[in-house]
């Protein structure tokens, strides 16, 4: 990434920097024993998944045409239940060289599916991802209808020492795409797929990988999932859907689509997991949880919008 883009992406996530600093002193100083250097790779093991979530969201996003991929959170938990309670726990194959490429791929094959509903078959994005988000939810269930399985210790450490791993590899796939044509394809499809058309990009099968992308991430985010609840549980994923998406528009992601990119996305997840870490040290109940998402969603939505308004007046 040059200098210039870097400071592009960090001018759209401006609100959610000066939030992100905010919630850090303040959490800091609610609970500092929490956020003492020593305690980094545990915090960064609860923050992952919600991490990766907001990282699995933002590609489908930038694809345009409405691509709000809201099977995210079931995604995770299929691929969670798979892995533990099928892979681990019925074939008994806990390596990290089979476990982690079949997560990969079964992320992928999800995305695929939804990218052919939304790209080929023109259904409305997250009208073709509510649908695999039922499906996934009620297969979830069926396969693990109460929490089960153990964890190998080599994927405990992705809530430990090593729990920056995951994300990092989502940045680092997502650094290579960067260099290639098809990363300005699906900027320029995002930001009008009819203009894109005419230059002659191939807006099906751009928006098609996009898709793909989300689900490759969102198997490697699964990973971090696993870790950190130890076990297979058919009730964790899908609560990471709508915090997933609140935090992709917090950090300054379009929801139109062509405009953000994955290091808002981590900024606006970051700030969420912040937000929730001080409310939680309060006691608050869940409604007030819920409220203040709410609320995160709806100031994000507003500031991404009038700062639009604002690159477009200023032609930047």
């Amino acid at each position: 990434m040059t200098a210039g883009r870097l400071i592009r992406t960090l001018s759209r996530s401006g609100f959610a920097l000066v939030l992100l600093v905010i919630l850090l002193l303040l959490n800091v100083w609610l609970n500092p024993a929490r956020f003492a250097p020593g305690a980094w790779g545990t915090l960064i093991g609860l923050a992952a998944p919600l991490i990766g979530a907001a990282l699995a969201s933002t590609p489908a996003i930038l694809s345009g045409r409405g691509g709000i991929d809201v099977s995210i959170g079931p995604l995770m938990g299929f691929v969670n239940a798979i892995i533990i309670a099928a892979l681990i726990g019925g074939l008994g194959l806990s390596d990290p060289w089979i476990v982690i490429p079949v997560a990969i791929l079964m992320g992928a094959a999800i995305g695929l599916f939804n990218g052919v509903l939304a790209s080929y078959v023109r259904i409305q994005p997250i009208v073709a991802t509510l649908g695999t988000y039922l499906i996934l939810t009620g297969l979830t269930v069926t396969i693990v209808p109460a929490p089960i399985g153990t964890i190998p210790d080599w994927l405990r450490t992705f809530s430990q020492g090593f729990s920056f791993v995951p994300p990092l590899a989502i940045f680092l796939i997502w650094l290579g795409i960067r260099q290639l044509p098809y990363y300005d394809q699906l900027m320029a499809t995002g930001s009008d797929d009819r203009a894109a058309f005419t230059a002659g990009v191939n807006v099906p099968v751009v928006r098609l990988l996009s898709y793909v992308l989300t689900g490759i991430f969102g198997g490697i985010a699964s990973l971090s999932l696993s870790a950190l609840i130890g076990s297979a549980d058919p009730n964790v994923g899908g609560n990471y859907t709508l915090l997933a998406i609140s935090a992709t528009a917090l950090g300054g992601v379009s929801l139109a689509g062509g405009r953000g990119g994955l290091i808002g996305a981590a900024i606006g997840a970051i700030d969420i997991f912040l937000l929730q870490s001080a409310l939680t040290f309060f006691n608050v109940s869940t409604f007030v949880l819920q409220v203040a998402y709410g609320a995160v969603l709806v100031i994000a939505v507003s500031s991404t919008a009038l700062q639009e308004r604002f690159f477009a007046r200023t032609g930047k």
